[in-house]
C-alpha cells in the first residue's frame, strides 16, 4: 500500500480530517482498548497533527507532535500514536514513528523527544532509539512508562 503524509496545525485541519482523526482515536483508544476516557484533552489545538493516508484517502495512522515544553517541560513530544486496524501488520507503525520523529526534529529542532508509552510497546520504542526513564505510571487503567529519545 502507498501512503502519503500530511502535517498541519489544528486550525488547518479540514473538518473531514478532524473527524477522521477523532474516529480513529476513539476506535483504538476507547473501543479496542476498552478504556473509557475523554480523548479530547484540550491539547489538540497546541499540536501539529501528523497523518498517513492510504491511496483511498483513508486515514491509516496518526500522531500528535508538540514543540519543546508544550507537553513535557524541556522536551519535544510525540503522542496519540495510533494505527488503524485496517492498516496493521505491514510495519506501518514503525514508519509512522520514524516519520514522526523526522518531522519533530525538522520542525522543532534537534531536541530530546519524550513520550508516554504503553508498557507493552517498550521494545518497539527502544528499536527507534527511545530509552527508559524508570518512571512508570498507570493512565486510564493501562500501564505506561516515560521514555526519551536523546537529541542526535
Amino acid at each position: 500500500m502507498n501512503f502519503t503524509s500530511k502535517c498541519v496545525p489544528f486550525y488547518e485541519l479540514s473538518l473531514d480530517e478532524l473527524y477522521s482523526i477523532m474516529i480513529l482515536r476513539q476506535e483504538v483508544f476507547v473501543v479496542e482498548q476498552n478504556c473509557p476516557f475523554v480523548d479530547a484533552d484540550g491539547k489538540d489545538n497546541l499540536a501539529l497533527h501528523f497523518m498517513l493516508v492510504d491511496e483511498n484517502n483513508k486515514l491509516s495512522a496518526y500522531t500528535r507532535l508538540f514543540g519543546k515544553s508544550v507537553y513535557y517541560e524541556g522536551f519535544t513530544s510525540i503522542g496519540r500514536v495510533v494505527t488503524s486496524a485496517h492498516a496493521r501488520g505491514g510495519g506501518l507503525g514503525k514508519i509512522l514513528m520514524q516519520k514522526s520523529i523526522e518531522k519533530t526534529i525538522e520542525i522543532f529542532g534537534n531536541e530530546p523527544i519524550k513520550i508516554g508509552a504503553q508498557s507493552y510497546l517498550i521494545k518497539f520504542y527502544q528499536s527507534l532509539g527511545f530509552e527508559l526513564t524508570g518512571n512508570d505510571y498507570i493512565e486510564d487503567g493501562i500501564q505506561h512508562t516515560y521514555m526519551i529519545k536523546p537529541a542526535e
